[in-house]
């Protein structure tokens, strides 16, 4: 790819998945792709990718700090120390997978991610309705509630796509019903592990810091910007459009597999 291209499509996917981000996610189905297809490592890709993408975590949480409350059971201490520990150990697992293995891992990572999104509202109502049993004894055990967020934030420590689906899941599951204090506490979790995450990134020289810092600005628009148009557009097409290009995506990389 000729310079020209290359930044445009690197600008292009950060600013679109900024706006996607911040209406619906699934912004990590354009960033890794993009970062992939103008020549960066597949490891490398996934680490720029969440290093540009990583504001908004850090945006939305404090745009729901009055509304955090941990999931009943749990304590805020206790999920910031298990985000924290699951990010740290996600992030070492990338930091020791090589290229290859990480590039035959990404396409399924993608299926399961554009799986997870497709499925997302059917994933939540059923976590409700288990919810619903578990809040009449109080939530889930402690040691459940932590087992549970430490598998997710592990997952999302190593690969981001669809972590937000999975995290609302689980706090339905563990009895947590006030929407608003789901989305707090999903906007926390992704940007306690993601910042961990970024850090043990930057320390195991995985980032490459021009595109990353170029698509964060892109992204940060995006977010703003974007989101102005996208909220216009009916969900559901917005919805099958994110799962439409996970699809693509996923596709491409079997092929390049």
């Amino acid at each position: 790819m000729d310079f020209f291209s290359h930044w445009g499509l690197l600008l292009a996917a950060a600013f679109v998945a900024g706006a996607l981000n911040s209406v619906a996610g699934g912004g990590s189905f354009l960033t890794l792709p993009a970062l992939v297809f103008t020549g960066v490592p597949p490891v490398a890709a996934n680490a720029t990718g969440t290093v540009a993408l990583f504001p908004g975590y850090a945006a939305g949480a404090w745009g729901f700090r009055e509304d955090m409350q941990p999931p009943p059971g749990l304590s805020m201490r206790r999920m910031v120390v298990v985000s924290l520990i699951g990010g740290m150990a996600g992030a070492a697992l990338l930091l020791v997978t090589p290229d290859a293995v990480f590039r035959k891992v990404v396409p399924w990572l993608l299926l399961a991610a554009t799986a997870m999104f497709a499925f997302g509202p059917r994933l939540r109502a059923w976590a409700s309705t288990r919810s619903g049993g578990a809040s009449a004894h109080a939530g889930a055990s402690p040691a459940k509630g932590m087992a549970g967020t430490l598998a997710v934030a592990i997952y999302g420590g190593y690969f981001n796509g669809g972590l937000g689906i999975l995290l609302l899941a689980l706090f339905g599951l563990l009895g947590q019903t006030q929407l608003n204090a789901m989305n707090g506490m999903k906007n926390l979790v992704s940007a306690l592990l993601t910042a961990i995450a970024v850090a043990i990134y930057a320390a195991g020289g995985l980032v490459q810091w021009q595109q990353a810092l170029v698509m964060m600005i892109a992204a940060t628009a995006g977010g703003y910007g974007g989101a102005r148009v996208a909220r216009r557009l009916p969900p559901a097409w917005l919805r099958w459009g994110i799962v439409a290009t996970g699809l693509i995506m996923s596709i491409l990389f079997f092929m390049r597999g």
